[in-house]
């Protein structure tokens, strides 16, 4: 695709705000590979052809050609060494540039997103909503000074009422995959950097993400990680596509650009639960899948009776894997603001090239499949539940849907005795 089209991923530069100049250099590294393994092959065949000749001379003759084989071998290896070493440089510098966006996504930065639909309206309340933070504590339910004394600041406990509402959260979000065909899987929450690398991480400059320096493992931020890396260096059956996985995770996260955002509550914390869906589809099948991930988390959504909208993400907020991705955000009464639940991306071929997961065509070719991820419930779901939900005696209406899991209709304030 570069050589053959590059002026479609200098677009995709200018649409991420990103330096499209990159694509000039990829370029002239390229020919100087190719140039040098020329000269390589060229020489390595000549070299070949030498040592017949040298087998069938004599004399003087010999010697010359004996002087002109060591010559030679000097720049065999010599153009052998500038090959790989340009290949080195190729090969890093390409690791640096982010998926080709798709055409159809929005161009700029955070801001310039598309309101692509919005479900639900905000919910009038008669007396002055609590937020969850307050809810929570009220409820006993979430703990943010004790996970702060255990562990830092956005750590917390969720605790009673807290735990058993994201249980009953994500256990109904695996259900709910599972009954749309997705295989339900635990996934490990430490990997190599080679996997963290091969979703689309720099393991070596990202700051959000955790390190355990004397093992060379990285916490993941998301099972996506754990998932796009298990079918890594495999060929595929190409009937069993699409493959789709449930991935239940602990998740960790720096946010070390967030100080001083949302530091109160639950919203961005350092490690949280959740459930993520990831498919391997064929190329041509990726835009549909898309979609689909897009509607069963609406799905979800419903179950949880919150207004929300679905924004389609600007070129410039995509992430390093994904050609498109559609947020969903949920109403938040106290904030007065729409704030991000789940997503789905869209990320092509772009994981799956440097994780070698491949099919075979029609005609027995490898070809590289598609990856796409998608969040079907996580821990700041109980931030839009407790908030929309809640009553004016600070007890909070369990969602429907949500009901059979939970074994409860109303979460109610624990009652504390005066001293």
């Amino acid at each position: 695709m570069l050589r053959e089209d590059p002026a479609r991923l200098r677009a995709s530069q200018r649409a991420r705000g990103e330096d499209d100049s990159i694509v000039d250099k990829l370029l002239d590294l390229d020919e100087r590979r190719r140039s040098a393994l020329t000269s390589f092959e060229t020489m390595r065949a000549e070299q070949k052809s030498m040592g017949k000749s040298v087998s069938r001379a004599q004399g003087e003759e010999k010697q010359a050609l004996l002087q002109r084989a060591k010559e030679l071998a000097a720049q065999v290896k010599a153009a052998e060494a500038e090959a790989e070493q340009l290949g080195g440089e190729l090969d890093e510098l390409a690791h640096s540039v982010p998926n080709i966006v798709e055409e159809a996504a929005p161009h700029g930065g955070e801001d310039d997103y598309v309101v692509l639909e919005t479900v639900g309206e905000p919910r009038q309340f008669d007396f002055e909503p609590k937020d969850h933070l307050e809810l929570g504590e009220a409820l006993d339910a979430i703990d943010m000074e004790r996970g702060a004394k255990v562990s830092g600041s956005r750590f917390f406990f969720l605790k009673g009422l807290g735990a058993r509402l994201q249980l009953a959260l994500l256990n109904m979000g695996m259900q709910h995959a599972i009954e749309a065909g997705f295989v339900p899987m635990i996934t490990p929450v430490l990997v190599r950097p080679e996997t963290m690398a091969g979703t689309g991480f720099h393991v070596a400059h990202d700051k959000e993400i955790y390190r355990l320096p004397d093992d060379d493992l990285y916490l993941v931020g998301t099972s996506e990680v754990s998932l796009a890396g298990y079918h890594a260096n495999e060929i595929l059956d190409a009937g069993e596509l699409p493959l789709r996985y449930a991935g239940w995770s602990s998740c960790f996260r720096r946010e070390a650009g967030s100080y001083g955002k949302d530091t109160r509550g639950i919203i961005r914390v350092h490690q949280f639960d959740k459930v993520e869906m990831f498919s391997y589809v064929r190329p041509e099948d990726a835009e549909a899948e898309h979609q689909r991930l897009l509607a069963w988390e609406k799905d979800m959504l419903a179950k949880i009776e919150v207004p929300y909208r679905i924004i389609d993400t600007a070129a410039g907020d995509l992430g390093m894997s994904a050609a498109r991705k559609f947020d969903c955000e949920a109403w938040i009464p106290t904030q007065g603001r729409y704030r991000e639940l789940t997503s789905t991306s869209n990320c092509t071929e772009f994981q799956s090239r440097r994780l070698a997961v491949r099919f075979r065509d029609k005609d027995g070719k490898p070809q590289h499949v598609a990856t796409l991820n998608g969040t079907l419930a996580t821990t700041r779901w109980i931030v839009a539940i407790l908030e929309n939900h809640q009553q004016a005696d600070g007890s909070v209406v369990v969602p429907k849907a949500l009901r059979p899991y939970l074994g409860l209709d109303v979460l109610e304030p624990v009652r504390r005795s005066a001293g």
